[in-house]
């Protein structure tokens, strides 16, 4: 039972919805004995609002609308040391105190655990969609592995639906109109029938045009066309038994980019592609790409081919030397017009009875999603002016032949070398050489240009592709007691399993379909072997299956030490297997043009590329069309709690505990790179002090928390080969955060909230920068290997000498001498364009040369982790007026202030977020017992386009730099109705 104090903070707290309140939304009950007990589940159990010693936060239905917080990276902007930004594989990173999700692959687990109704779920959609009729959203700061039945290192974030009511009818209708054409739609209506059963339907339509104007064609992209239902069944044949049933269904089908905009220092050498030291708006150097280095005339004339067959010459204007980068967030020039469609379905059941003083909940729910997303690989037009004499060539050849160069009375044409090249002209330039370019299409696993599976434009085509397919489910059993003696306990088991297919990324461009066709052509006929390129034309990291098995118990027990001191002592044992079926290919092995169908039903075997076998998986013996890596892990966690009630209004608790995050399994590379097969998992010790206060007889609640972290293992990806890998590093945390709500009388609120957020790596970490393979070394030379479009870094014992040995070498195969990079590029070494095998065969012996793959590394100690801002300050300003006839006005504001914060562990001037300000602004008239509203709300203000997060592409790309934004400014009216 609470004292009259607090009792009356507690109503005032729910009369001033919306707000956020620093415990789970408080639910008022009336017992037999007609006193009020505000309850909260922050713990899984009933307790008072302030008593719950963790740092939660929690957003009611109200508070969600009011604070147009209409997904998740908008719930970031109000919560202290949280933030959330895109991801570059259709993903997204919901960082709590420095942990976010730094690792990217399909055996990856969440750092910030993702619930509904308690449930775990995995790669799910649900921060796609616009949020609608939720009970709340509950943010629990922390280690979580004792009370969520999936262990979480950074945190928990459980969204709560609204469940049916069984006592009467209710329905909400609400419509939409702002900017953009934006139109939203949502309604809810609730049926009682009988007295134990409660039926609730619900919706919402989201459609809008585009954010962004694509010049190429005048046409607004990055639109948005949604919807989603959720229906859900309570049944409550007795006061003891409560059965939940609950079916959700996303669907989204637009032009919505996955990336952004593009920034780059764009590098004249086109060695690196992009510098080091700024972010503008420019294209990357495309020589700098495995495209044009692939089909370049001199690696051509390495090959033995004829190097006017090049596309283009990597000493010469690139393809996007002419082109103009919009200067602007929100404009791009494109000739692919974006894809996204993703889905979603869930199904959930639970089952709560109550045996006297224990309650058995169980809970189980199935998930199934998929998501497809393709656009620009550049966000660019680039020129085929250099493409004439190449593709000339090819169309000569084809007719032709390849000639022989000798005199009559020889044949002019090798006999039968024609059907070496007619098929690359009739996939690639259809209509001949100043004709439509075709590019392969992604859209029907590997079968590309030269299956008949292609995309056509008068431009050069280079676009990509994310996709995946996830069916999960899972079973959790929790008893807990509520016993009126000193003693209680939470105890608890989860049983997981998730299963992806077709995990894929896929990199499409014409110069790899040309460069993969003219090698093949070459590589077969001087063979022997029937006409063929190498596949798979396009760049594909595919994870065919992977597989979660995952189970847990858990549990909790809670001591009254005394009237005013609780102990809480909890533990837990993970277990995690986890299994990857996987391949990586580009350019990899022989496939004839005859062959229409899986390019990995070629039949000329053994598989042979131009680096020799193909062999998905070089530690198993034999050839290998696919990798299989399993790996298996288990940890007990726990936590301990000593909380103290000063006054029955103030309190003080001091927490420690430990995490876990299972590692997983790094996909095969191409080209072959020293990498670990798999990464370890991460642990966490985290120690927590924390006060909740009210003061002033409820006019004010000030809740303050200081955290340490101590974390080994910390997942982090790095891009080596074109493909995501993960590494561990030590990491270093501390912050504090200040929450407060402030009534200085019924009508005001007013919500305030600080924190401040220290998190560096610990301990000599060393790694390759991508940004500069050089490491800084000014007697380095950094190579781009023109026969993979990776990174690799030359270094010598004295100045000069890496410069001379990479001269000699680079004079015999046709390559110019190493050259300086611009001075303003923050690059102390020189660059130059190579082959990497090469030069480290060459090396003299005991000559000190080294060749470093992918660069030299340089120690990251002290740097702070990505997504990890330094400050947030938040503020909520709400005022209610009375305006006669039962009617009210309520206008609100809100302002958010995030500190600077790092895209990329490396840091620097070029990685660093620069800090931004949102504000949001709502005018609300409220009818008369609030049965309907008008409201007309902005959004971002200032229209300022804040950046979230940056993803550095790799050396075979360009090292540009995807970059996340906030909305534009967004404003629009509303009308809803309750009935």
């Amino acid at each position: 039972m609470m004292n009259n104090k607090a009792y009356l903070l507690a109503s005032a707290v729910l009369m001033a919805l919306p707000q956020v309140s620093n415990a789970q939304e408080a639910i008022a009950e009336e017992p037999d004995g007609g006193n009020d007990v505000i309850v909260v589940t922050a713990q899984r159990q009933a307790q008072s609002l302030q008593d719950v010693p963790i740092a939660v936060s929690a957003f009611s239905a109200e508070a969600l609308e009011s604070q147009q917080i209409e997904n998740a990276s908008d719930l970031q902007l109000t919560l202290p040391n949280v933030s959330f930004s895109k991801g570059n594989f259709t993903s997204a990173s919901f960082t709590i105190r420095g942990v976010g999700d730094l690792c990217v692959g399909v055996t990856c687990d969440a750092a910030t655990a993702i619930h509904v109704n308690g449930s775990p779920l995995f790669g799910t959609r649900l921060f796609e969609t616009e949020y609608f009729d939720l009970e709340r959203i509950e943010v629990l700061r922390g280690p979580q592995g004792t009370l969520f039945g999936r262990n979480a290192t950074s945190g928990v974030v459980n969204v709560v639906t609204a469940k049916p009511k069984l006592s009467r009818f209710e329905a909400e209708a609400q419509f939409e109109y702002g900017n953009f054409n934006s139109i939203e739609a949502r309604g809810m209506v609730n049926v009682p029938i009988g007295d134990m059963i409660g039926v609730r339907l619900a919706g919402i339509y989201v459609n809008r045009d585009g954010y962004t104007t694509n010049l190429y064609d005048g046409s607004d992209i990055d639109t948005r066309d949604l919807y989603a239902l959720r229906g859900s069944l309570r049944f409550e044949p007795g006061p003891d038994t409560t059965i939940d049933l609950m079916g959700y269904y996303f669907r989204e089908k637009d032009t919505r980019l996955r990336n952004q905009k593009q920034t780059c220092q764009r590098d004249p050498l086109g060695v690196l592609g992009c510098l080091n030291n700024r972010r503008d708006f420019d294209t990357t150097n495309a020589n700098s790409t495995v495209g044009a280095t692939l089909s370049s005339s001199e690696f051509f004339a390495i090959q033995g081919i004829p190097a006017v067959l090049g596309l283009g010459s990597l000493y010469g204007p690139d393809g996007f030397s002419g082109f103009q980068e919009p200067g602007d967030v929100r404009v791009v020039n494109t000739a692919y017009t974006p894809f996204y469609f993703a889905e979603e379905l869930q199904v959930q059941a639970r089952l709560e009875q109550k045996f006297g003083a224990m309650t058995l909940t169980a809970t189980g729910i199935y998930q199934d999603t998929e998501v497809d997303s393709r656009q620009d690989y550049f966000l660019g037009i680039q020129s085929r002016a250099g493409f004439a004499p190449a593709l000339n060539t090819l169309a000569f050849f084809a007719a032709n032949g390849l000639p022989t160069g000798l005199a009559p009375p020889a044949p002019a044409f090798i006999p039968g070398s024609s059907a070496y090249f007619s098929p690359i002209a009739g996939a690639l330039i259809p209509d001949g050489p100043q004709g439509v370019l075709c590019t392969s299409d992604n859209d029907d696993g590997s079968r590309g240009a030269f299956e008949g599976n292609s995309l056509c434009s008068e431009t050069p085509l280079s676009f990509d592709r994310s996709s995946e397919q996830r069916e999960s489910w899972s079973g959790e059993l929790i008893l807990t007691s509520d016993f009126d003696g000193p003693f209680n306990f939470l105890l608890g088991g989860i049983y997981a399993k998730s299963k992806t297919t077709d995990n894929s990324y896929y990199v499409n461009s014409f110069a790899l379909d040309y460069a993969s066709a003219i090698l093949g052509s070459f590589g077969s006929l001087s063979g022997g072997l029937p006409p063929s390129y190498f596949a798979t034309s396009m760049y594909r990291n595919n994870s065919l299956e992977s597989n979660l098995e995952s189970y847990g118990i858990f549990g909790e027990v809670y001591f009254d030490l005394s009237d005013r001191l609780t102990l809480t002592g909890g533990l837990r044992y993970n277990n995690d297997k986890k299994d990857v079926t996987a391949r990586t290919t580009l350019i990899s092995f022989l496939n004839p043009y005859a062959n229409d169908g899986d390019p990995f039903d070629t039949p000329i075997t053994p598989l042979t590329g131009p680096s020799g076998l193909f062999d998905a998986d070089p530690g198993t013996p034999g050839q290998q069309l696919a990798q299989f890596r399993e790996v298996s892990f288990d940890e007990i966690t726990g936590r301990a709690v000593l909380a103290f009630e000063v006054t029955p209004d103030n309190s003080l608790y001091a927490s420690y505990s430990r995490g876990y995050k299972s590692g997983g399994i790094n996909p095969p590379l191409s080209p072959i790179f020293a990498v670990s097969e798999s990464f370890g998992s991460e642990s966490i010790d985290a120690f927590e002090i924390g006060s909740k206060n009210v003061f002033a007889n409820g006019a004010l609640q000030l809740n303050a928390t200081a955290f340490y972290y101590k974390y080994s293992g910390l997942q982090l990806s790095r891009i080596v080969a074109r493909t995501s890998v993960n590494d561990t590093v030590d990491a270093n945390i501390w912050g504090v955060e200040l929450e407060s709500v402030i009534r200085p009388d019924p009508n005001w609120l007013i919500n305030l909230s600080f924190s401040y957020l220290n998190a560096k790596v610990a301990g000599d970490q060393f790694f390759s920068n991508p940004r500069d393979p050089g490491g800084g070394d000014p007697d380095a030379v950094i190579i781009k290997d023109i026969s993979n479009g990776a990174h690799c870094a030359v270094t010598g014992p004295a100045p000069g000498v890496a410069d001379a040995f990479v001269a000699g070498v680079n004079a015999a195969l046709g390559l110019r001498a190493p050259q300086e990079f611009p001075s303003d590029g923050n690059i102390a070494s020189s660059g130059a364009f190579g082959i990497c095998g090469v030069l480290a065969s060459a090396i003299p012996a005991n000559s000190g040369i080294q060749v470093l793959s992918p660069g030299v590394e340089v120690n990251i100690k002290g740097n702070t982790l990505p997504q990890a801002p330094n400050v947030k300050v938040s503020m909520g300003v709400q005022y209610t007026a009375e305006v006669g006839n039962g009617m009210t006005l309520v206008p609100r504001v809100d302002i958010s202030l995030t500190g600077k914060q790092y895209g990329n562990i490396f840091n620097g001037r070029i990685n660093r977020i620069e800090p931004f300000v949102q504000a949001n602004a709502v005018l609300q008239l409220n009818g008369a017992d609030e049965r309907w509203f008008v409201r007309g709300f902005v959004q971002n203000i200032f229209d300022s386009n804040s950046v979230t997060g940056l993803y550095v592409t790799d050396a075979s790309s360009g090292n540009f730099t995807n970059i996340y934004t906030l909305d534009p400014r967004r404003y629009g009216v509303a009308i809803g109705a309750k009935f």
